[in-house]
This record gives structure tokens, sequence and C-alpha cells, in this order.
């Protein structure tokens, strides 16, 4: 949540007394730490993502996928994996919910 700033100008003026792309390093800083960055006329604004508020997302939108998905499923399907679950040993479901709590599914 913290947001620093730096004069924009300035930044650029160092990169390039340093023979660096400015505009790389504010992809690097984004693509590889997930750090964002906005600018203003003359300040640079640089805050980390929100990757929670993203993952989050993502998990909605996968068991929203899933629940659409066995809706469509014929009831010999839905007894397949049904069978499947019950043929597992313990170890195999104990590592199935924890896969799951990791993804946020519980």
């Amino acid at each position: 949540a913290k947001k620093v700033s730096f004069d924009l100008e300035k930044m650029y003026e160092v990169a390039d007394n340093k023979s660096l792309s400015f505009n790389n390093i504010l992809d690097i800083l984004n693509t590889d730490h997930n750090i964002q960055h906005s600018k203003t006329v003359d300040k640079i604004i640089f805050s980390k993502q929100n990757l929670q508020a993203e993952d989050m997302k993502i998990n909605e939108d996968m068991m929203a996928q899933a629940q659409q998905m066995m809706e469509n499923m014929s009831e010999e399907e839905l007894q397949n994996i049904k069978s499947m679950y019950e043929n597992m040993s313990d170890d195999q479901r104990a590592q199935m919910m924890e896969q799951a709590k990791k993804m946020g599914l519980f």
C-alpha cells in the first residue's frame, strides 16, 4: 500500500548517465518485481502491485468455470469423478485439499 515518488526528469537523467534505458528499467520492475508506476508531469510514483486481489479474481473465475463445467456434465461423468475421488488414498485426498487451500478455494 506504500508509494514513493521521485522527480521524473532526474530519474531519466540518472539512467542515461549510467547508459541505461529508464523505460527498460520500468519494464523490469514491473515484470520481475511487481512494482507498478504512474507518471505525472514532473513525478514518477512507484507502488507494489496488489497480487492478492488479482489472485482472488483468478480464483473466482476458476470456480465459476468449474461450476459451469459440472452443470454441463452428464450424470455418468459426475459419477466417474466421484468414483475417482473415492478411490484416492488418504494422502492423495489430503494433498488435493492442501492444493485447493493454497488456491483459496477453502
